[in-house]
């Protein structure tokens, strides 16, 4: 890892605003290697220099990645006047790293959202041109048939007349005895228009009435995180993510 300087990495810590690190290192309250320092311009190598703030030591990250399951609810922002966000369930301690969704889930849509503050990943899984895989489990009200596998194993014409690409429908459960039927499904696209989910299903007359998205990539929702819950990446979870990309 390059060197930085002394300020730059704390404030990147949410330590403190760089004018108010000048006066918290002139405190004597920042140690490297075990030496009060006294310069906030000090350069220093994050992976190999002990950084202690108060007596306790740093440990820098570069990039956060979060993997939350979005209760319905919130929007996919990083900021909104009169919504609550998905940036407002998380701890202080991960919004000071400017992290951000990667992609939209809708308002009433529950799932795997990936948050980070690495504009590369993103990009990279937001590509159209990677189409990087994505599950949903929904129910949608109606009979959900083999004609529709078929339909949307051929690409679907959407309201607008965009045809989506190839997309993979498990049906799950047709519940037949309630009125309209409900049918649980599992679908798979490889790209992100616009409620595409809920368009596909109204170009075949039916609705969808509840949503989840399941899996992004090689990205697997926890099925330990319950709404509104999330947890760091694992190393195999990041590693499986960029292979896929």
């Amino acid at each position: 890892m390059s060197r930085q300087r002394l300020d730059k990495l704390l404030a990147h810590m949410g330590i403190g605003t760089r004018s108010e690190l000048k006066k918290i290192v002139k405190q004597g309250r920042v140690q490297v290697n075990g030496l009060i320092v006294k310069d906030v311009g000090l350069q220093v190598t994050p992976d190999i220099d002990r950084i202690e703030y108060d007596g306790e030591t740093i440990v820098y990250k570069e990039f956060i990645y979060l993997m939350l399951n979005k209760p319905q609810g919130v929007i996919s922002a990083t900021e909104d006047g009169r919504e609550r966000t998905v940036l407002d369930i998380l701890d202080e301690s991960f919004r000071i790293f400017d992290i951000f969704p990667v992609g939209r889930l809708d308002k009433d849509t529950e799932g795997l959202l990936l948050l980070t503050n690495d504009g590369q990943l993103a990009h990279n899984l937001l590509s159209p041109r990677k189409h990087v895989p994505k599950t949903y489990f929904a129910h949608v009200e109606g009979a959900v048939c083999e004609a529709d596998q078929v339909h949307f194993s051929k690409g679907v014409e959407l309201d607008d007349g965009y045809v989506t690409l190839p997309a993979q429908l498990v049906i799950k459960q047709v519940d037949d005895e309630s009125s309209p039927p409900i049918s649980k499904i599992e679908l798979t696209i490889h790209e992100g228009k616009f409620h595409q989910v809920k368009r596909m299903f109204q170009a075949v007359g039916k609705q969808v009435v509840y949503l989840k998205r399941m899996q992004m990539g090689s990205l697997l929702l926890d099925p330990l995180l319950t709404l509104g819950e999330y947890r760091e990446l694992s190393e195999e979870e990041l590693t499986g993510l960029r292979d896929r990309i």
